[in-house]
C-alpha cells in the first residue's frame, strides 16, 4: 500500500511543482511588461535629448531607430544652459528643496516626537485635528496661503517658496506611527541617567529612526522637486524660477525646442535618481520594518 502511494504522492508533487512555475512564470511576464511599460518614455526621453530638432520630426522606420539615433548630438545638454538660464533654475531647485526636504524632516520627527511620547493634555485630539487638515485639498487653501504671502512681502522671494512647505501633517502622521513602536525601555533609562526631552530626542529616538526619515526624505524631496503650481503662482522673475517652471522655458507660442527640452528633464531627473539610490536600503528597510508586529 505504501510502494502504490509513494507515486501518486510524487505525482501530485510534481503537478504543484509546475503549477507554482507556471505561476511565477507568468508574474515575470506581467512584472517585465509593466517594468517596459514604464521605462519606455524614459529612454525615449534619453533618446530625444541626444537628436537633432529635424531628426526628432522624421518618422522612425522601426523601433531601433525610434530609440537608438544615428548621431549622438551631446552639445544638446551644453545648449541647454545657453538658451534658458537653465543653470539659475538648477540651483533654485537645488536650494529651495534642501530646504524644504531638511525643515520638514525637523519640524515633522519634532511633532512626531511630542505626539508620541509626551504626555500633556488635549494630546490626542489635537493630534486628530492636525491629521484632519490631510482631508482639505491643497487647491483650497493654496489662495489663502498666497494672500498671506503676499501681505508678509514675501512674493517672489525663497521665503514663499519654503516657509509654507517645510510643515507636513503627513510626515508628521507617519514619524508619530513609527515613533510609537519603538521600546520605551531606552527611553526610561535615559531619563535615569538625567537625559531630558530634547536629548532623548536627538540620541535615542532620531538614530532609531533612520529608515523612516530616510522615507520621508525621499518623498519629500521629490514631492517638492517636481512642485509646479506654488512656484508658479509666487514667483514672478525669472531668477526665482524652479525647473518645472524653467522648462517651460523651451516652449514658445508656435514651437517647442522638445531636444533642449528633453535634455533639461534628463537633467532635473538626476537628482531624484542620485538620492534613491543612496537611500534606497534605508527606504526598503522601512518597509520591512512596518510589517514587524512587536
Amino acid at each position: 500500500m505504501d510502494n502504490k502511494q509513494q507515486p501518486k504522492n510524487a505525482v501530485h508533487l510534481s503537478e504543484a511543482a509546475q503549477r507554482e512555475k507556471a505561476l511565477q512564470v507568468f508574474a515575470y511576464v506581467v512584472l517585465g511588461i509593466g517594468a517596459l511599460s514604464m521605462i519606455m518614455p524614459f529612454l525615449w526621453m534619453i533618446t530625444t535629448s541626444l537628436k537633432t530638432l529635424d531628426a526628432i520630426y522624421i518618422r522612425p522606420k522601426n523601433w531601433i531607430q525610434m530609440f537608438i539615433p544615428t548621431m549622438f548630438i551631446w552639445d544638446n545638454y551644453a545648449q541647454a544652459f545657453k538658451v534658458v538660464p537653465f543653470a539659475k533654475f538648477y540651483m533654485n531647485s537645488i536650494i529651495v528643496g534642501i530646504a524644504v526636504t531638511v525643515g520638514q524632516v525637523f519640524t515633522s520627527s519634532l511633532a512626531a516626537y511630542a505626539f508620541s511620547r509626551l504626555e500633556f493634555r488635549g494630546r490626542d485630539k489635537l493630534f486628530f485635528a492636525y491629521l484632519a487638515t490631510m482631508m482639505i485639498p491643497g487647491s483650497v487653501t493654496m489662495i489663502p496661503v498666497y494672500v498671506l504671502m503676499r501681505l508678509f512681502g514675501w512674493v517672489d522671494t525663497f521665503k514663499a517658496l519654503i516657509i509654507p512647505a517645510i510643515f507636513s501633517a503627513y510626515g508628521t502622521f507617519m514619524l508619530r506611527q513609527f515613533f510609537m513602536t519603538l521600546p520605551k525601555d531606552l527611553e526610561d533609562a535615559a531619563k535615569i541617567d538625567g537625559c531630558g526631552f530634547f536629548r532623548i530626542y536627538t540620541t535615542i529616538i532620531l538614530p532609531l529612526s533612520k529608515p523612516a526619515l530616510a522615507t520621508l526624505t525621499v518623498f519629500t524631496f521629490m514631492g517638492n522637486w517636481g512642485s509646479f503650481m506654488w512656484p508658479l503662482l509666487v514667483t514672478n522673475s525669472v531668477n526665482m524660477r524652479t525647473l518645472p517652471i524653467g522648462l517651460e522655458s523651451f516652449k514658445t507660442q508656435y514651437s517647442t525646442d522638445w531636444h533642449f527640452l528633453m535634455a533639461g528633464s534628463v537633467m532635473a531627473m538626476l537628482p531624484i535618481v542620485i538620492i534613491f539610490i543612496f537611500t534606497q536600503r534605508y527606504f526598503v528597510e522601512s518597509i520591512k520594518l512596518t510589517g514587524v508586529k512587536g
